[in-house]
């Protein structure tokens, strides 16, 4: 099954849009990850739907619909903490929008607004199989910014995007820290105490704009209405934090100001596990290949299968990355995890459907089921193998080429 081609979308040339076209897709085996894998399967594709899953044998393909052929089919692989499409694969200043220094805290800044999805970073991972990327900010500030939810095909429509305003992306690491007497936080501590001393100011803010009164309430401020979002409980708080003690602090952070979370890194999570399956969080787990050092240097690729045996919802992630190409390889971070303790089948759930359920779209992305978007990776062996090759995409029912045919 290896020797195939993958047939090319066809391009139109009228408002960038890409031509759909009802295809069906033949694996070899087929991993639904909500579900036992099924060999010598396909999936039928009409329009950006998913309308039919099964084996050759009793699931027909319409006659002349377009066929492709693939050893194995797995969903589109689905990043959870990456800053693709922020930061870009030239590493020059025109090119590196994932993080501010003019101040420490400033939640009103938006991924959308710097997000460029004609990066070749974005061509790139889409090439290795990732069809939809959680990308925001740098975890290098105390708070950075607003992420986003998108697809990474081909197409510039708006329809790409899933979840404009996603969470509010902070960070309590040494990473946050100035190096300047002069320009705060210097220490954790500080960095907390800010942190709190403007929830504080955003509960004023709400206090003030209920008020019935218009005359009384306050001049809108983006800073504060977007510390509304996460204490009104409408938006989460990405936490980046990796030690023990920086874990602890975010969730007694989260307990004062009843605020809903999703935990990022999480380096010594085996030694807060019973906190953490306690608070409900889910964790956005660091790459399962992150270097380690400073406060990252108790990080395992063992985590991740602790976590699983501890029933809490994780994910794995690409991160950040200050070199080129600004970006890990998604499916080797898992592939490593699988390595050290977790199923094949686990570490393939926690780079699609696990992610898709973290971000609240498990609706549409994350799994091969009829009704669901037509997200899928297409791979010429087994997916955690390093020799694989990801040798086209599907995205919203559209093919794409993979990295064998860039």
């Amino acid at each position: 099954m290896k020797n195939f081609t993958l047939s090319a979308a066809v391009i139109l040339a009228v408002l960038g849009e890409v031509a759909r076209a009802d295809l069906a897709i033949r694996a070899g085996l087929l991993h639904p990850v909500s579900g036992p894998s099924i060999t010598n399967a396909v999936v039928i594709v009409r329009g950006d739907k998913i309308a039919a899953v099964g084996p050759v044998a009793s699931t027909p393909i319409p006659a002349g619909m377009r066929v492709v052929d693939a050893a194995v089919v797995t969903p589109g692989l689905v990043d959870p903490r990456t800053t693709v499409g922020l930061s870009g694969v030239l590493n020059q200043p025109q090119d590196q929008d994932q993080l501010d220094k003019s101040s420490p805290i400033q939640p009103e800044l938006r991924a959308i607004d710097a997000y460029n999805s004609r990066d070749p970073l974005v061509e790139y991972v889409r090439t290795l199989g990732v069809t939809t990327v959680h990308t925001a900010h740098a975890p290098e500030a105390l708070i950075s910014g607003q992420s986003m939810v998108v697809k990474t095909g081909s197409t510039n429509g708006a329809s790409a995007v899933l979840i404009p305003e996603a969470m509010i992306s902070a960070t309590l690491s040494p990473d946050i820290l100035s190096k300047s007497k002069d320009k705060p936080p210097g220490t954790i501590g500080k960095a907390l105490a800010m942190l709190r001393a403007d929830l504080i100011k955003a509960q004023e803010y709400l206090r003030k704009q209920e008020k019935t009164d218009p005359e009384k309430r306050p001049e809108r401020d983006l800073k504060l209405e977007s510390l509304v979002r996460a204490l009104k409980g409408e938006q989460r708080l990405l936490i980046t934090a990796h030690s023990q003690r920086d874990l602890r602090s975010v969730l007694r952070l989260a307990q004062e100001f009843h605020l809903k979370i999703v935990i990022d890194g999480a380096s010594e999570a085996q030694l807060v596990i019973d906190e953490i399956k306690a608070s409900g969080f889910p964790v956005i787990l660091h790459p399962t290949m992150m270097r380690s050092a400073g406060t990252e240097e108790n990080a395992s690729m063992a985590t991740a299968s602790v976590l699983a045996k501890s029933g809490i919802l994780f994910a794995i992630q690409t991160g950040f990355e200050g070199y080129v190409p600004k970006t890990r390889i998604l499916v080797f971070e898992a592939a490593e995890a699988a390595a050290n303790g977790l199923t094949p089948a686990q570490a393939l759930e926690a780079i699609t459907l696990s992610s898709a359920r973290i971000l609240g779209l498990e609706a549409r992305i994350g799994s091969v089921e009829i009704g669901k978007d037509a997200d899928l990776a297409l791979w010429d062996g087994d997916p955690l193998e390093y020799t694989t090759h990801c040798v086209g995409t599907v995205i919203s029912g559209i093919d794409q080429p993979g990295e064998t045919q860039r």
